[in-house]
């Protein structure tokens, strides 16, 4: 791998509380150095980072790929582009493939794709239960072996409360991170949209916020109970925020992580009949909005992820009900996240960026999310003020299932390097 450098741009490093105009040195696909050029270092290839901020590579916690077994959706060649136009150089993906990853081969299948498109950095969740049928468990440890970087059940329920805690005191004993999607179904009973005014108006069958907290409320008294590490996936009610705040003052170790565009839309913001709106869990509240921008600001929750659900134009046709749920949300994980230090005056932008950086890293415990010497080269170089709109021309993703179509957004990756290796590039930076 080349020497580069990345000149003259302000670097920002949540995990080393760095924010300064300085020079990035990358040798042999790690961080040499940072700001002082390391004596006898000649670039090979220099990018200008003039006016653009340099940052760790984002590392996002919830990503599906659809392959294996819904490659109509996606691939992962499309879906990684996506990833590295978006500044993702880190990603998860759920076990809620077909078939889902509830054994070793399948997570080395996940592997082994992965090298075929180069982006290597694509860590399986391995299913909780045998083909997510919430039932029997699944053989964690020999997933563990093969890869998976933690468990999860995905959006598929848990068949009781005895199969989880059997589950999480399995995880806990092989210190598997438990990651946790809440739902409790017989309440939320195939609803697709929150239960309240948008709901009740045009006729939709409803999820109410307690589907979701009563499901935080069960979890967080398994976890206290097995020593399970604990992470909440995809928070979006005012009461789960509220629980899992108690819970992390009286010192449970737990973590909990937001779609990013549960951030910016609530159900005021819903375009009657538009499926692109259609999402699990649902769009709710303006005042849950608020309080999982708080949760954000406090503490309370950890992390930003983009959960990207790519679509075919098919499944978003028909009757809101009807369409299936999820969001292409990669590539505007970015722009969504910096605005959020428009919005709210507690999220500074090193915070912002440690959201979709360190902090998933650490719960991972991944040697990522930071540009610290010695670690792999994962880097995004962005243009804060550059303008783009959502369109074909600038998109991606082989799913534009997105509310966010024709829209603006200011924010965009110009430069992304895993492990050293330039892996997307906007505009002509770079000088040789």
């Amino acid at each position: 791998m080349s020497n580069i450098e990345i000149r003259g741009g302000r670097v920002i490093d949540p995990a080393n509380q760095m924010d300064e105009i300085c020079s990035v040195y990358l040798a042999d696909g790690k961080i040499l150095a940072v700001g002082e050029q390391p004596e006898g270092f000649v670039a090979e290839q220099v990018i200008n980072a003039e006016n653009l901020i340099v940052c760790p590579g984002f590392v996002d916690l919830s990503v599906r790929l659809r392959e294996p077994g819904q490659s109509f959706k996606g691939t992962f060649a499309s879906e990684t582009k996506a990833a590295a136009c978006a500044g993702v150089t880190s990603l998860c993906l759920p076990p809620d493939t077909k078939p889902s990853i509830d054994t070793p081969a399948v997570a080395e299948l996940i592997n082994d794709k992965s090298e075929k498109v180069h982006y290597e950095q694509i860590y399986p969740i391995g299913a909780l239960t045998q083909r997510l049928a919430g039932t029997e468990l699944s053989s964690m440890f020999a997933l563990k072996e093969a890869g998976c970087i933690a468990v999860s059940n995905a959006q598929f329920p848990v068949a009781n409360l005895a199969v989880l805690r059997r589950a999480m005191e399995y995880a806990s004993s092989h210190d598997l991170l438990l990651m946790y999607r809440p739902n409790e179904t017989s309440l939320s009973n195939n609803g697709c949209a929150h239960e309240g005014l948008f709901a009740t108006h045009y006729g939709l069958p409803g999820i109410p916020e307690a589907a979701e907290s009563i499901a935080v409320a069960q979890c967080l008294d398994l976890a206290e109970l097995t020593g399970c590490r604990v992470h909440f996936s995809q928070i979006s009610s005012k009461r789960a925020v509220i629980k899992i705040q108690q819970a992390k003052k009286y010192g449970l170790k737990v973590t909990a992580d937001v779609a990013v565009h549960q951030l910016h839309i609530c159900e005021d913001n819903i375009e009657p009949f538009n499926s692109a709106y259609h999402v699990l869990p649902p769009f709710r509240t303006d005042m849950d909005k608020k309080y999982l921008q708080e949760g954000l600001a406090n503490g309370t929750i950890d992390v930003i992820c983009s959960d990207h659900q790519p679509h075919d134009i098919d499944a978003k046709l028909g009757a809101f009900p009807e369409t299936e749920p999820g969001i292409a949300s990669l590539e505007t994980l970015l722009p969504l996240t910096l605005s959020l230090t428009e919005k709210n005056n507690a999220i500074s932008l090193i915070r912002a960026i440690s959201f979709i950086t360190t902090k998933p890293a650490q719960i991972l415990g991944l040697k990522t999310g930071a540009l610290t010497v010695g670690y792999p080269a994962d880097i995004c170089i962005f243009d804060p003020n550059l303008t783009w709109e959502v369109n074909h021309e600038n998109w991606h993703s082989a799913g534009v299932n997105t509310p966010f179509w024709g829209k603006t957004f200011k924010g965009r990756v110009t430069h992304t390097l895993q492990t050293g290796r330039v892996i997307y590039a906007l505009a002509p930076h770079t000088t040789y």
